[in-house]
């Protein structure tokens, strides 16, 4: 953005003496980033689009920098795609990585959205350490949005026993979690709001049956298993073929 504004390098940069290339799509928040460091010569301002293409991919931008090739911090962060831009990174070896994952995905899950620049999804921590690992780096950190990594010859320096992704995140705050009874009924435990959109769960209008059928289905009345029944056929033929297949073969076997 504006290189002050939520900057993972600001304080390097200011505090510490460092050069850096900065990169911004937005045309306006990239005005403001020259601004910011207008009088900085150790400081490179980009206006450009980070991809993972042939052409447009983080090795590709940086070539025409006089960044080194073992470059001290790579801070990805992007709202969507910076898995996919980490992976299409190969040119260059910093030492360390901090990049953005998606808070809402259990650290358990490798939910890796789609590779495409349209979607701002985000992916999950276990989708980045795999990742890390694959690439030989080694998780050291995790805050509530942004995963730390070394390069793996510099993990011993943290005297880190296990560093899984459960083992260093503490801050599982904007995990939203949804259960399922018996009855069919939808229950929701944990964060229950649009983290970003800041606007409640209802946790009534993710029901996905009406309240006549929240009942364990071996104990259905005739009604119920008609209504049921019924309400599968419009609402997902294919599923309502299936279960329809699986009673008459079951009902043949007795």
């Amino acid at each position: 953005m504006d290189g002050k504004y939520l900057s993972n390098s600001r304080n390097l940069i200011d505090n510490w003496g460092y050069s850096a290339v900065l990169i911004e799509a937005e045309y306006t928040f990239y005005q403001k980033l020259q601004t910011t460091y207008a009088s900085n010569d150790k400081v490179v301002a980009l206006h450009q689009f980070v991809g993972f293409g042939a052409n447009d991919n983080l090795d590709v931008i940086l070539s025409s920098t006089p960044i080194p090739s073992d470059f001290d911090l790579l801070s990805i962060d992007i709202d969507g795609n910076d898995y996919h831009v980490w992976q299409a990174f190969s040119q260059y070896r910093p030492k360390v990585v901090i990049i953005e994952f998606n808070p809402t995905i259990p650290s358990h899950i490798p939910y890796i959205q789609d590779a495409d620049p349209k979607v701002t999804k985000g992916s999950g921590l276990r989708a980045m350490v795999d990742l890390g690992n694959a690439k030989g780096y080694s998780l050291v950190c995790v805050n509530n949005v942004n995963a730390i990594f070394v390069d793996a010859k510099y993990f011993d320096l943290f005297g880190i026993e296990d560093n899984s992704p459960e083992a260093l995140r503490s801050d599982e705050n904007q995990i939203t979690y949804l259960i399922v009874g018996y009855d069919g009924e939808i229950e929701l435990l944990g964060n229950q709001r649009l983290p970003w959109h800041r606007m409640q769960i209802q946790q009534q209008k993710i029901q996905m049956l009406p309240r006549f059928l929240r009942a364990f289905p071996g104990n259905y009345s005739w009604l119920q298993q008609l209504y049921f029944a019924a309400l599968l056929l419009v609402r997902n033929p294919g599923e309502f073929k299936q279960q329809f297949r699986t009673r008459v073969l079951k009902s043949n076997e007795k």
